[in-house]
C-alpha cells in the first residue's frame, strides 16, 4: 500500500547506506530504466543526469524510483518513491547537488582532473507517495 510522502522509518533506509537507485521515466509511452546515485532530503530525492533520462523528464516529469539493499542475493529491504521530477541547469546548484553525491557515494568531493565536468543537470524530485517493504 502507497503512503504519502516518505515515511520516518523510510527515510533511515534511504539515508543510512550507498545503495544506487533505479529510476524510471517514460519514452514514447515505453518505460526507460536506469541506474543513479541519489541524495535524499526532506521528502526530496537530487540526482544529476544528461542524455535519455533528462529528455524523457523534460518531456514528461513524473518518475519513480525503486531501491533495495540486499546480501546475497536475499532482500533486505525495498522502496519504491514515487513523484514529479524538476529540472535545475543552474550551474551552482549542479556543482553542490554534484558534491552531495560524490561526497556520499566516494567520501569525497568531485574534482575536474578525476572525475570531469558534471553532467547536464541536477534533478530533483519531489516524492509524492512511497511503498515499502
Amino acid at each position: 500500500m502507497a503512503e504519502k510522502g516518505v515515511p520516518s522509518e523510510v527515510e533511515t533506509l534511504l539515508t543510512a547506506g550507498r545503495e544506487m537507485a533505479h529510476v524510471a521515466t517514460s519514452h514514447d509511452d515505453r518505460p526507460h530504466v536506469a541506474p543513479i546515485w541519489y541524495y535524499y532530503e526532506n521528502e526530496t530525492i537530487e540526482f544529476v543526469t544528461g542524455g535519455r533520462k533528462l529528455e524523457n523528464i523534460r518531456e514528461n516529469p513524473k518518475v519513480s524510483l525503486s531501491i533495495e539493499k540486499s546480501e546475497n542475493g536475499h532482500g533486505q529491504w525495498h522502496v519504491v518513491l514515487f513523484g514529479t521530477a524538476e529540472v535545475i541547469t543552474d550551474e551552482d546548484e549542479l556543482w553542490a547537488g554534484r558534491t552531495r553525491l560524490f561526497q556520499r557515494y566516494r567520501g569525497r568531493d568531485p574534482t575536474l582532473e578525476e572525475d570531469g565536468e558534471p553532467p547536464e543537470a541536477l534533478v530533483r524530485v519531489d516524492i509524492a507517495s512511497t511503498v515499502y517493504g
